[in-house]
């Protein structure tokens, strides 16, 4: 039984290996412009951080003067645990059920390839939009997207497509009901870096980088704590949901004194720097500018 054209093309896309930290990037470009060539769509490839290209396919509208619409999606996908998979989580391994196996499958290569299969269905049905319909692949999502979108947002580039309306990615539904998000947590990565006196370890020694950043993170935990009971509450109470309050979790911690790179430590020495690194997701009803002065708060009373 043949596979049907938009399938294979998807699943070639998440054969491309455009994963953290070594991506691809290129091939996905590449492979995006030439699905985009072969519709018809005006292409082009913008880089503004060297190895992190952009693909930008336009399909012009009849009033081209009208605001635009863009259709976003990010061709990066996060590292694996090749132990954890039961099939090559790049060989896009698809079951006898038509169950697609990959990286990137829900996010967000799916959509990704959405936005060109509808314009095919679009132009098989003789339809013309009467704005303009960018589509833009970025490369740098996974990691904070500071070099691909970041970048674009700032350039005569983006500008000139006079963007009236963006969607962006949502959640995968597990029906056939698809859910509009006209709103989402705000992302952030925060680092805490707390510096202090150094020493032997069978000393006393007081106001330590680590003493200073375990206070940071006993307040972070608190914090988590005071939102992870009000969702509780919340879910009982008024239907509260998960994207209803601040998730904060503690994702990085780096402290020690090495002379080999980190392959050991000297665990009798005090360090002079610590580090602990925070994955924060803001509800749009937080103000952020507030929740900023929160986490300066932590950060000053240690001095």
């Amino acid at each position: 039984m043949s596979e049907d054209n938009n399938i294979t093309e998807f699943r070639q896309y998440l054969r491309i290996k455009s994963v953290h930290p070594t991506p691809d990037n290129q091939g996905a470009v590449d492979f995006v412009i030439e699905i985009g060539k072969q519709l018809g769509l005006e292409t082009k490839t913008l880089t503004y951080v060297e190895g992190k290209p952009l693909a930008l396919l336009s399909w012009k509208g009849s009033e081209p003067e009208l605001p635009s619409i863009l259709l976003n999606s990010h061709y990066d996908v996060v590292p694996v645990v090749m132990e954890s998979w039961k099939v090559d989580p790049f060989a896009a391994h698809k079951d006898e059920e038509g169950n697609i196996y990959a990286r990137g499958t829900q996010d967000m290569k799916s959509v990704g390839m959405q936005y060109l299969q509808a314009i095919r269905r679009l132009k098989e049905e003789g339809y013309s939009p009467r704005r303009t319909i960018h589509l833009l692949y970025v490369p740098d999502e996974e990691i904070g997207g500071r070099d691909g979108m970041g970048e674009f947002v700032q350039t005569k580039d983006f500008s000139g497509l006079n963007v009236g309306v963006a969607l962006d990615e949502g959640l995968a539904s597990p029906t056939d009901e698809f859910i509009v998000y006209y709103g989402e947590r705000a992302p952030w990565w925060v680092r805490f870096k707390a510096t202090g006196p150094t020493g032997h370890a069978s000393q006393f020694i007081r106001d330590t980088a680590l003493e200073k950043l375990l206070d940071i993170i006993r307040k972070a935990a608190e914090f988590r704590k005071e939102q992870f009971d009000t969702l509780q509450r919340g879910v009982h109470q008024c239907g509260m949901k998960l994207g209803d309050v601040t998730t904060i979790n503690l994702t990085v911690l780096k402290a020690g004194v090495t002379s080999d790179g980190g392959k050991t430590y000297s665990l009798n020495v005090i360090p002079t720097e610590a580090e602990a690194g925070f994955d924060i997701r803001i509800p749009p009803t937080v103000d952020l500018a507030e929740f900023r002065k929160k986490l300066e708060g932590w950060a000053s009373a240690e001095g």
